[in-house]
């Protein structure tokens, strides 16, 4: 088959354009390509959003460039994705041809009309979907269409210092969740105060960004899977605050556990594990990598969080890639994209880092994609490290990634997520109670996913 482009269906720019929670893009939800595939590739390929900082990024980046060929010059805009800047540029009609978003901005710009459905897009190239992880995949599907390619698929592990709970006569399975007494008490058994200052923190629910997380532990959604109902005030929501919160309170509050935490040399030798200043806390399993790298000696354990039925869980987020409304090289995007998340790219950065870790006499601990294909190939590129608590890192990761739960893309996912962030943080402070604090964002959230739906059914 030739290369491919796309030609785009003709899309009104708005004579103004607010630069708010409300603002829009310049198209119409549901637009999508019109693929052509006798076409060439050629052109400037601007992608807003990503940087090819490691091996990772720059051999997937290389395999890219050789598939688009030499005509296509691909030019990287560096640095976290700026939501207003890009709807800036789609209203003055000179967008990026591509955008690098975390997938829980996809349902909002879908809505406003900022990015393309993809779905012809994904038929022309032979995308094939069922690769992809499921939660992943629907968080990039709005409205029965798919406006994103998810690329890295993050998850959360249990992570506590073995000497710490070797002391105090615990073990992991005291902190990972499968027993909510038994957090609180591991909790007051590991904290400690040198002179009335804290000096380790006995558990970190870390809060508010795991409340999904503590909440699907309880058994409940924080938003219906139509994306249209909010949850936030569920009897099960309000009692997960309660719990995550009252862990904080136990040791004194949150601000001066926060406080202590923000002290941390968190990417040193000088961490919260090698100092045993922290028992335990649930972290993305990125950071493995570098307590590996910079305090390979500490004692540390993993699981994966657990459901007080003690199954495994994970709160799945990530990145994807997005096409903006008036790409004028939307053909070279989909390619792109779709070499950057394709097995074969996976497999090769997989054995670049590999190359590397060895050269450091480090182990290779796995990479998690939003591709269960790849992620399935990359496994077996594992060996032991002949460390028996790096390896369980491993094991905890890849089985954290084979259950994993998503919010489902909303037209009001930027708003949904400031009122539960916003409700958890008042309790946090001790402005409002966990009922009425969820109760206030119940109705904020609620009224921006009716109006944001409603003005969606309009359009």
């Amino acid at each position: 088959m030739k290369l491919s482009a796309v030609r785009w269906p003709a899309i009104a720019v708005l004579a103004t354009l607010t630069l708010a929670s409300c603002a829009t893009g310049t198209g119409t939800a549901g637009d999508d390509v019109d693929y052509d595939p006798d076409a060439s590739l050629s052109g400037d390929l601007t992608v807003l959003g990503f940087g090819a900082g490691d091996e990772i990024a720059t051999t997937r980046m290389d395999e890219a460039q050789k598939t688009l060929g030499d005509d296509v010059k691909v030019k990287l805009v560096e640095g976290d994705l700026d939501i207003q800047q890009l709807l800036s540029s789609i209203a003055a009609g000179d967008p990026p041809e591509l955008i690098y978003a975390n997938r829980d901005q996809i349902g909002s710009l879908a809505a406003r009309g900022a990015i393309l459905s993809l779905d012809k897009c994904i038929d022309g190239e032979g995308i094939d979907t069922s690769q992809y992880v499921t939660a992943a995949l629907d968080q990039v599907t709005f409205d029965g269409s798919v406006y994103g390619i998810p690329e890295f698929n993050v998850v959360q592990l249990t992570m506590a210092n073995t000497s710490l709970l070797d002391a105090a006569g615990l073990t992991i399975a005291d902190v990972n969740g499968s027993s909510w007494d038994a957090v609180t008490a591991a909790s007051t058994a590991l904290v400690k105060n040198d002179g009335g200052a804290l000096s380790t923190i006995g558990v970190d629910t870390k809060m508010p960004e795991f409340f999904p997380l503590w909440a699907k532990a309880n058994g409940v959604d924080l938003i219906s899977a139509d994306g249209k109902t909010a949850n936030l005030n569920d009897p099960k929501a309000v009692q997960a605050v309660e719990f995550a919160v009252g862990v904080y309170d136990d040791q004194g509050g949150f601000a001066p556990v926060k406080a202590f935490r923000d002290s941390a040399d968190f990417f040193g030798a000088g961490n919260q594990y090698a100092t045993n200043q922290l028992g335990s806390m649930w972290m993305e399993q990125w950071y493995v990598n570098v307590l590996n790298d910079v305090s390979p000696d500490a004692t540390i354990t993993f699981d994966t969080f657990r459901t007080p039925q003690g199954d495994p869980l994970a709160f799945a987020s990530g990145s994807a890639w997005a096409i903006p409304a008036g790409s004028a090289n939307a053909a070279a995007a989909c390619r792109f994209a779709k070499t950057m998340t394709a097995t074969d790219s996976w497999i090769a950065a997989a054995n670049a880092r590999i190359k590397l870790r060895e050269a450091d006499g480090k182990p290779f601990t796995g990479l998690l994609t939003a591709n269960q294909e790849a992620d399935d190939a990359v496994r077996e590129l594992v060996t032991s490290s002949g460390d028996a608590q790096w390896d369980s890192a491993v094991e905890a990761t890849y089985l954290a990634n084979d259950n994993t739960f998503s919010l489902p893309a909303n037209p009001a996912d930027a708003e949904f997520k400031n009122a539960w962030q916003d409700a958890v943080n008042r309790v946090l402070n001790g402005q409002a109670s966990a009922q009425d604090s969820l109760d206030q964002a119940q109705t904020e959230a609620q009224k921006a996913l009716d109006a944001a739906w409603a003005k969606l059914d309009k359009d």
